[in-house]
């Protein structure tokens, strides 16, 4: 029996691709591929729901004694034992991580090695010299996987101007899952009195948490242009923005699909790096016209459904959110019609586990 994909990403935090891993893993084991998930950082948010799908997991903690050596070499240890079908790294670190482990541990050309992009264009002076360390590091080894995946177009375009240079390239766009995210009139009802907004109100909902590369600055600026509208933020650190009168930040939450079908629209303003965003194909799953800056795969995600405007142009984003708010009634329900059925269509699950299940080799 081939032994399982082994998966390597340096925390299960409450981002995106930390969601994706969780759930395309949790398919394919689903679907009879073994799996293996070792994070570097812990269970952190995810490893209960990779235990409630019976996936097997690791975890590592970069903070104990041992620190990075000792995680690392557990790493290996541990793809030693397990003598996985191939190694996925996810994201930067992931990627680095993954190299290490399917090197030392000697698992040969018998065992691809495969490494994952999940933004576009990041803005690296935003963030940490360390970071920009790893990045260096990954273009320098990029030759190495067997395949280099990424969840957008313009994520492989942008590595590859930034020195990219894999063997072979592919995109798999992220996996969204429609029966969770889904319009529920009944329980839109109940969160819309739960946070107190009247029936005239338009919502417009940002999913993000606070990062450089989000810009809610932009978001709130857009707000503060029109104050009848309203906003609401959902997402790590919002619950500490200084906020116009007319949004309500909740800070990171759980319950992302019961409270998104609270909200008459979904916005994405990235100034920057964004790849497939998840947080955007999920709102419009949930019936939700979208709102979204041009950057990454946006313009493919949003489809016929919805507007593209600038990135870092808060005053496009206020006008579009206005002509949105402006529309009649009739006209909203077509484009949230249109926006479910764009992401039901493109971008469900199944595609996505069937091209990884491709890649290896056990479809």
């Amino acid at each position: 029996m081939a032994g399982p994909v082994l998966h390597v990403i340096s925390g299960l935090g409450a981002g995106g691709a930390e969601a994706q891993l969780v759930r395309i893993a949790s398919a394919l084991h689903e679907a009879g591929i073994p799996q293996h998930v070792a994070s570097l950082a812990g269970p952190g948010v995810h490893g209960a729901a990779l235990a409630a799908a019976g996936v097997d997991a690791t975890f590592f903690d970069l903070r104990a004694k041992v620190g990075i050596p000792g995680g690392l070499f557990g790493l290996v240890r541990l793809a030693r034992r397990l003598r996985p079908r191939a190694v996925q790294g996810w994201m930067y670190h992931g990627d680095l991580a993954a190299t290490f482990a399917h090197r030392l541990a000697r698992l040969g050309p018998g065992v691809p090695l495969y490494w994952s992009l999940r933004c576009s264009d990041m803005d690296l002076t935003r963030y940490s010299a360390g970071l920009r360390a790893v990045v260096r590091t990954c273009v320098f080894l990029s030759g190495l996987p067997d395949v280099v995946v990424a969840n957008a177009s313009a994520g492989l375009d942008a590595h590859l101007r930034l020195g990219y240079r894999p063997r072979a390239m592919q995109v798999i766009p992220n996996a969204i899952d429609t029966a969770r995210f889904a319009p529920d009139p009944v329980r839109r009802a109940t969160m819309r009195a739960r946070l107190g907004y009247a029936d005239a109100d338009t919502v417009f909902a940002l999913v993000a948490r606070v990062d450089p590369m989000k810009d809610h600055a932009a978001f709130l600026a857009a707000l503060a242009l029109h104050p009848a509208l309203r906003g609401l933020l959902l997402g790590a650190g919002t619950e500490t923005l200084a906020l116009p009168a007319n949004a309500t930040a909740l800070g990171r939450r759980d319950d992302v699909a019961d409270i998104l079908v609270a909200a008459d629209a979904i916005v994405s303003c990235s100034a920057f790096g964004e790849g497939f965003s998840n947080a955007l194909a999920e709102g419009m799953a949930a019936g939700l016209p979208p709102i979204a800056t041009d950057v990454g795969d946006a313009r493919l995600v949003v489809g016929p459904a919805g507007r593209i405007v600038p990135p870092r142009d808060p005053a496009a984003l206020a006008a579009a959110m206005a002509a949105l708010a402006a529309e009649t009634a009739q006209s909203r329900a077509a484009r949230a019609a249109a926006a479910r059925a764009h992401i039901a269509e493109s971008f469900g699950v199944g595609p996505c586990v069937a091209a990884y299940a491709t890649l290896y080799g056990a479809s």
